[in-house]
């Protein structure tokens, strides 16, 4: 067994933990300037008759400023999973991925942590497979009942996450983090995967380490996690070892996917990449591209080409 098997194998550096989901109560529709960033995003507001009286019940209306139709065909060519109705290798693996992670948002794990419904796929190095891994994700997040899914493009040096679903993207998280009067929803894209929709990374900026430190994007993440229990929100994030915006943006986060690579990612980078972490986060492993299992109930999931014979482990 080689040292990256061995790190893989639980040896998280803190438990995986949960957080009890509380009922989501909405009050008088009340639309205030920036401190309220999602209530204005993703929230259209109606007043309605409630029991045949003068009471009001609150329609909640998505009222993003754009939709893209992602092409199945052509993402299914690139090894993501599509919605349809066949089974699949790739589909059976990642549902074994994300169900420890769902129970954490679900708070039916053995302890608590704050925000589990932030999660963020990282990796030490470039090129190990974290874009692909929360594109994967989210995708078969959303296939989930009562479940909607925000894929977030937190890797504001090198975005991926548009260019991986086959759409392009100018404005985004960056932009929004930037200027105070823009709404949340001129950035976010629906798709023709009803539960998902994604935030792209946006424009370049030069002081993209603060913004992600700031307190437009802790207020962000904060309202995402706490306003609706029901939704998961997947950030792609750079590289723990390359830029100083992957440590920051963690410690946002419930709950940490690392994805490291088989037969490239050394140990020593991995230790050094959890080193820059919170200590008592919760924090799973997934081995990409290997060809091995360790036994045949072992499960991953697939990377890159749709070839069955590439595949990842994962540990919780």
């Amino acid at each position: 067994m080689d040292s990256i098997e061995k790190a893989m194998l639980g040896q998280s550096p803190s438990p995986v933990v949960p957080l009890p989901v509380a009922p989501l109560e909405m009050e008088a529709p009340v639309l205030p300037a920036k401190t309220d960033v999602i209530e204005r995003a993703v929230v259209g507001l109606t007043i309605a008759p409630s029991g045949g009286a003068a009471g009001k019940s609150v329609a909640t209306v998505k009222r993003t400023q754009r939709s893209v139709m992602l092409d199945f065909q052509q993402i299914q060519a690139t090894g993501l999973l599509v919605p349809d109705t066949r089974r699949s290798r790739i589909k059976e693996e990642y549902r074994h991925i994300k169900r420890p992670l769902l129970m954490n948002v679900d708070g039916k794990g053995a302890a608590t942590t704050e925000h589990a419904n932030l999660i963020v796929v990282t990796s030490t190095r470039p090129g190990e497979g974290k874009t692909f891994t929360a594109c994967n994700l989210a995708l078969s997040i959303a296939t989930e009942r009562n479940r909607t899914v925000l894929l977030v493009d937190a890797d504001v040096l090198k975005p991926a996450v548009a260019k991986t679903l086959g759409f392009e993207a100018e404005l985004g998280l960056v932009d929004f983090l930037i200027d105070d009067q823009m709404d949340l929803a001129d950035v976010l894209v629906d798709t023709n995967v009803p539960s998902l929709t994604v935030l792209p990374a946006g424009s370049q900026h030069h002081l993209s380490t603060e913004l992600l430190a700031g307190e437009n994007m802790r207020r962000l993440t904060m309202e995402l996690s706490r306003r609706y229990p029901d939704r998961v929100v997947i950030f792609d994030s750079p590289p723990l070892l390359a830029t100083t915006e992957a440590s920051v943006l963690a410690r946002l986060m419930g709950q940490v996917v690392m994805v490291v690579e088989a037969g490239r990612t050394q140990q020593s980078q991995v230790k050094a990449a959890l080193a820059l972490l919170d200590p008592n986060q919760s924090v799973g492993f997934v081995l990409n591209k290997t060809r091995s299992f360790l036994g045949q109930e072992y499960y991953g999931y697939g990377y890159g080409g749709g070839d069955d014979s590439s595949g990842s482990k994962v540990s919780a």
